[in-house]
């Protein structure tokens, strides 16, 4: 630190070497003493650099021993035994010597200046789809890795032949397909192979996917299927925020407001849907793809107000702007907004409407914003890659692909799996009402580090995903809920089916209905292979819209339930959106939920090695303190299951949870009381 002219200490840098990536506090040196004790490495330096407008990434220096043999893939193979994924360099610098001070020591800021050396960074990058997600946790059993990135090279992370056959035996006992092994070697990525098999599961079924091209921007375009259900919501329930996506962040640092408006600008301009108005044109909804705006940047100056009155009048800025209403009609249906509180302190508030984006679409706008910001920040010209297509043009391929025989084929799969599905019957505080009022509130939760391990261990024995292990627990904890041994879950899909789609900005994600049998008492390991094929097959078969599918099957609509499925479970393993910015340090600012869409949504996110969650819920239905029994409930049945996971479920549940509530109690849902908890519980 030092002191400026008018006698503030200024921070300058830390004198350790200590740094933050993607969240976690790393030490340099611990990367380094690891590294130099791997073979053919005669020494090492580990930096943390940013380059390319992407986020804070670790880059090693690495002098090779000559003779010993070392290669950038054995550094990373020996580095991802021994240490969290986010402590292994992004990308790796092959010097001859290291430079040096004039006292000997390594010169670190020589080595952040070597621009002209060219090297790729590469952020791990987790699985984005089911299959992905099974053919990492094949890998990483059969290499023995604690990570694997969808982009990571098979036979440059430790593979050859004779692992190659064991990982083509494991695809086929877990996907019931038969793969050569001549596949992997062609395919040698987890991403690549992971789309082999996608189109092998779709050509078993006659489904192959056309591909997207670009259509005539002459008449407006059709809504997606997914756009139609909400357009059709607000027309019922119009001036809701039942589906604005908000997000808040403070930002401390010299803010460049122009480079910031220049960027978001530019954001807009690449992606269509964030000019995107609906319309009805013939009595058919449309969407109106609008011009560029002038401005989108609305800007509210706090500067002279004291600082315990800005806190408050930011907090209300933040919840009116969060809550106020889109005209779909009109537009814009993205909205950001600036409170200057000094030179050195500002807020910023995206919100958008679900129409037009979805959870990975907010993590494609903060990282094209970040990249941009520092690009113009530079007085240099974007450089991001043009699009091939747009979202309208999903939409006319949605339209087309999905009807006829290809939609019958998808639908007889849907009518087979939920025919007579029955409805969740959880017991609740108070009177259902009549229709929903989707007011809701979230209650966090963490299930620590050991219990997250043994789960984690547990599904890869099996071959499945957290996912599938979460939703394991989570139909054992609302069986013992209902009494019922037929559960029908719903679980959100990104649904980016085609490679063209993972960079656009749009509203894709759609709700699988996910059926679970527990009449026969299955074992927490058995019930876990269930839910796996239950779970691959729904996938093989997401093309269908939710909404699609409630049409279809004309389930007995209650205004009062969410049709089909009454709760949700979603693991969030979509990549980072934490925003970054230079000379910024930014730190984002809670949002308080006041909607539930589900009478239940079990929120499940993996952080630092632990399981941290939420539970959105009905306030209507449900009071805080019955959500925290049931959180308590879902930790312990967890902790029972990987403790005893060949034990017949009843006998392991009735041991440690009691009995489910009897069936008056289950069917009594307009109780004035929360239920008790089971005996055997507590949830502290």
């Amino acid at each position: 630190m030092r002191y400026r002219a008018d006698g503030g200490l200024e921070f300058l840098r830390r004198q350790d070497q200590q740094v933050k990536i993607r969240g976690f506090r790393v030490e340099l040196g611990e990367i380094e003493a690891v590294a130099n004790q791997a073979a053919g490495v005669q020494a090492c330096v580990v930096l943390a650099r940013e380059e390319g407008g992407q986020q804070r990434q670790l880059v090693g220096y690495v002098v090779g021993a000559g003779e010993q043999g070392f290669t950038v893939a054995g550094l990373r193979r020996h580095l991802q035994r021994q240490l969290p994924d986010y402590m292994v360099p992004a990308a790796f610098v092959e010097l001859d010597a290291l430079p040096l001070l004039p006292n000997g020591k390594i010169d670190r800021h020589a080595l952040l200046a070597l621009d002209e050396i060219s090297f790729e960074m590469t952020s791990f990058a987790p699985p984005r789809t089911l299959t992905e997600e099974l053919l990492s946790g094949i890998w990483r059993e059969v290499l023995g890795l604690a990570q694997v990135g969808i982009h990571d090279n098979f036979f440059e992370i430790g593979g050859h032949s004779l692992t190659a056959t064991q990982v083509i035996s494991l695809v086929r006992e877990i996907f019931q397909i038969e793969l050569p092994l001549r596949e992997l070697f062609e395919a040698p990525t987890v991403a690549a192979l992971a789309a082999r098999i996608d189109e092998r599961y779709r050509a078993k079924s006659n489904l192959s996917l056309p591909p997207i091209a670009p259509t005539d921007r002459g008449e407006p375009a059709p809504l997606s299927f997914a756009q139609e259900r909400l357009w059709f919501f607000e027309q019922l329930v119009p001036n809701t925020d039942t589906y604005h996506i908000p997000v808040a962040l403070k930002l401390k640092g010299t803010l460049n407001v122009a480079a910031l408006e220049r960027s978001l600008l530019e954001v807009i301009r690449r992606h269509e849907a964030l000019r995107t108005t609906f319309v009805l044109v013939n009595g058919q909804p449309k969407q109106v793809i609008g011009p560029i705006p002038i401005q989108v940047l609305s800007i509210i100056d706090l500067g002279t107000l004291p600082q315990g009155e800005q806190d408050a009048e930011v907090r209300q800025l933040i919840s009116m702007e969060a809550r106020r209403p889109f005209e779909l009609a009109r537009g814009p249906l993205l909205r950001v907004m600036l409170v200057r509180l000094s030179e050195e302190e500002n807020v910023v508030l995206l919100v958008m409407h679900h129409i037009v984006g979805d959870g990975w679409s907010r993590t494609i706008f903060i990282r094209e914003v970040a990249s941009l910001y520092e690009t113009y920040g530079r007085g240099q010209a974007p450089a991001l890659a043009p699009l091939a297509i747009q979202y309208a043009d999903f939409a006319h391929w949605q339209r087309a692909w999905l009807q006829g025989a290809r939609l019958e084929q998808h639908l007889a799969y849907w009518r087979r799996q939920l025919a007579h599905a029955p409805l969740l019957d959880l017991p609740t505080d108070a009177r259902r009402p009549p229709r929903q009022s989707f007011r809701g509130a979230v209650a966090p939760f963490l299930l620590p580090a050991p219990l997250a391990s043994q789960l984690a261990a547990l599904c890869q024995q099996a071959g499945a995903t957290l996912f599938m292990g979460l939703l394991s627990a989570f139909a054992i904890l609302l069986a013992r809920y209902s009494g019922q041994t037929d559960l029908l879950i719903g679980a959100p899909i990104a649904n980016r089916t085609h490679a063209a789609l993972e960079p656009l900005i749009g509203f894709f994600v759609n709700t699988l209905a996910l059926r679970i049998p527990l009449h026969d008492a299955p074992s927490f390991r058995t019930l876990l292979a269930r839910v796996r094929q239950v779970a691959l097959d729904a996938y093989a078969h997401q093309d269908v819209p939710f909404d699609t599918l409630v049409e279809t099957l004309q389930p007995l609509r209650d205004p009062s339930y969410p049709p089909l499925v009454q709760v949700l479970l979603a693991v969030q393993n979509t990549p980072s959106d934490t925003l970054a910015l230079p000379g910024l340090e930014l730190t984002p600012l809670p949002l308080t939920q006041t909607t539930a869409k589900f009478d239940l949504t079990l929120f499940v996110a993996e952080q630092a090695g632990a399981l941290v969650g939420s539970v959105e819920y009905a306030t209507d239905l449900f009071a805080p303190p019955t959500i925290a029994r049931l959180i308590g409930h879902f930790e312990v049945l967890l902790t029972t299951a990987l403790a005893q996971p060949d034990q017949p479920l009843p006998r392991a549940a009735v041991a440690h949870a009691g009995r489910a509530p009897p069936a008056a109690a289950r069917l009594e849902c307009h109780a004035s009381r929360p239920p008790a908890a089971p005996a055997g519980y507590d949830a502290g």
